[in-house]
């Protein structure tokens, strides 16, 4: 791992002083998905459960010279079923995370949105990258750019928060949130800019909590401190974001992908929302950027045990 990816290094260097997290890894049949929990697995980040063909997951892992000895393997015949039994054993208490494998993040996501059998909360379910950009100082947290489409000002509400509460997990000192736009003044013709605002009179009101929030900015006046000084932003978070709150999932994803592709970023990902965070990866995603969302699910595991304690 070289300087380019420092910041990842540091977050699974932390999580290996943690106890390693109960994950339920859902339908590992290809070889990235089955490697990376092992792999997961051996510097103690998860102590994976393999959900799944039973015969299939055991020739795959012989294939590829996977010592599979001692992990618990859960048969279930095709990966929607392997989606639920995975959602059944967090709410067994099993588990403690989920892990996609190789199947599509809709089987997974439907098993655990179900209203009765999954594992829904009162927040709304919500997606964040967790970007590592080589020559930027600090991680970009992105969201939502997988799961909310056109999300509402009130979903936009739980969005926000959940991005909130997994910097806080990742024990970001200072929590500072651009809410991005095209602009950065109020236009009743662009509806983004008007959410902002609203966004904004909601941490105002303390209705969201637990950082700084200004919005709308554009994105060269959220994170470079001369576009802002530029601009005569005077606010706390322009130039200085570490959260990004997309208008949709379309600008979260063109931003995702133009950082990944254009400048060599890397983007673990998880989401939240729900009883547990769910590690969902890409197929094209390298072995580092599945380790990093295996740590970042750590810490948000983490927190919750935590937070519990103390509701408790």
């Amino acid at each position: 791992m070289d300087t380019k990816h420092a910041k990842y290094e540091r977050l699974i260097d932390f999580c290996k002083t943690l106890a390693p997290t109960p994950a339920a890894v859902v339908h590992p049949c290809d070889q990235a998905s089955l490697e990376g929990a092992m792999e997961a697995a051996r510097l103690g980040l998860i102590a994976p459960i393999l959900v799944g063909p039973r015969e299939r997951i055991e020739t795959l892992a012989a294939s590829l010279g996977i010592d599979l000895a001692g992990v618990e393997i859960v048969d279930a015949p095709h990966s929607m079923a392997a989606a639920a039994r995975a959602v059944q054993l967090v709410r067994e208490g099993r588990a403690e995370a989920l892990m996609k494998g190789s199947l599509h993040t809709d089987e997974l996501m439907a098993a655990v949105v179900k209203r009765d059998t999954g594992l829904r909360t009162a927040r709304r379910v919500s997606h964040c990258f967790v970007m590592d950009v080589p020559g930027h100082d600090e991680a970009l947290i992105i969201t939502d750019a997988a799961v909310n489409i056109a999300p509402t000002l009130e979903e936009k509400a739980d969005i926000l928060q959940n991005a909130i509460d997994l910097a806080h997990a990742l024990r970001v000192e200072e929590v500072r949130v651009a809410i991005l736009s095209a602009m950065e003044t109020v236009n009743p013709k662009v509806p983004s800019t008007v959410e902002a605002a609203a966004l904004c009179k909601m941490v105002d009101r303390h209705q969201i909590t637990g950082a700084l929030v200004d919005g709308p900015l554009a994105l060269d006046n959220a994170i470079d401190l001369e576009a802002a000084r530029i601009k005569k932003i005077d606010s706390p978070v322009a130039g200085r974001a570490n959260v990004l709150l997309v208008p949709d999932l379309e600008a979260g994803n063109m931003l995702a992908k133009s950082l990944s592709f254009l400048a060599g970023a890397d983007a673990a990902g998880i989401v939240l929302g729900a009883r547990v965070p769910i590690i969902l990866t890409s197929r094209a995603d390298s072995i580092l950027t599945r380790l990093a969302s295996c740590a970042v699910a750590a810490l948000v595991a983490q927190a919750r045990r935590e937070n519990s304690k103390v509701m408790g």
